[in-house]
């Protein structure tokens, strides 16, 4: 049987979705789980590798295995070994799939959104959940900068170092700012990102917003084609996995 899960993780203390040496991650704590109940080695594909720090509201994953569990029984038992592991990490949705289904090859789109805490007064309760950005930032510059990132474009300015995509040239389907509150909220989708696009592009429309580049500046950096032209990466845990979209 094939299960697809919707899952939403607190990747503050993780090293992200993908198994590695060095800490817990999310493929490994489900894995887990799934073996702690059903005695089963299998293997778990997510739609996306996050990154340490990196949260998720909606990240899909799938897996086979030998089993008759109904979705909600699948969904109960996973979420209580989890539980169990005490790991930061929740099955929302719990669906049986047909074998031609995968998360990462099977999704055309996959949304993000980035949260900046714009405010001078610290917010304890928001501690690894926003970018905390102090000064002022000029909402309407950043909406106008964003305006050239959208499209087909070759995103060599926002690609971070150790990328291991084949191709620079990504479809940017949304890149949406709103204030809600205290907090700016990115909204971007896109079919598929390269390394650190998100992180890299909020930096720089940050700085758009305090005034150290102008709007037009982000088409020039665009086309520049060069990582060192464009603003810093914004900080990981301001980012969460959206959804992804099938």
């Amino acid at each position: 049987m094939r299960y697809k899960i919707t899952v939403e993780y607190d990747g503050t203390n993780l090293v992200g979705w993908q198994k590695q040496r060095e800490g817990p991650s999310v493929q490994e704590y489900l894995e887990k789980a799934i073996d702690g109940f059903s005695h089963q080695k299998v293997e778990i594909f997510g739609a996306g590798r996050t990154d340490a720090g990196v949260h998720a509201l909606g990240q899909v994953a799938h897996f086979d295995i030998d089993s008759n569990l109904s979705e909600y029984k699948m969904q109960e038992s996973l979420n209580a070994l989890l539980r169990e592991l005490q790991a930061p990490v929740g099955v929302l949705k719990t669906e049986i799939v047909d074998e031609n289904f995968h998360a990462r090859f099977s999704a055309v789109g996959r949304g993000y959104i980035y949260r900046i805490l714009n405010r001078r007064g610290p917010s304890p309760l928001r501690i690894n959940r926003v970018w905390q950005v102090t000064y002022p930032l000029d909402i309407e510059a950043m909406k106008k900068g964003a305006q050239y990132l959208l499209g087909n474009h070759d995103f060599s300015s926002f690609r971070g170092s150790g990328c291991q995509a084949l191709s620079p040239v990504k479809t940017l389907d949304k890149l949406d700012i709103e204030q809600i509150g205290d907090e700016i909220i990115f909204t971007v989708e896109a079919r598929s990102f390269i390394y650190h696009q998100v992180r890299n592009m909020v930096g720089t429309l940050q700085e758009v917003g305090n005034g150290k580049l102008q709007p037009i500046d982000v088409k020039h950096i665009l086309e520049a084609c060069d990582r060192k032209k464009a603003g810093v990466s914004a900080p990981a845990y301001g980012l969460y996995l959206n959804k992804v979209m099938y």
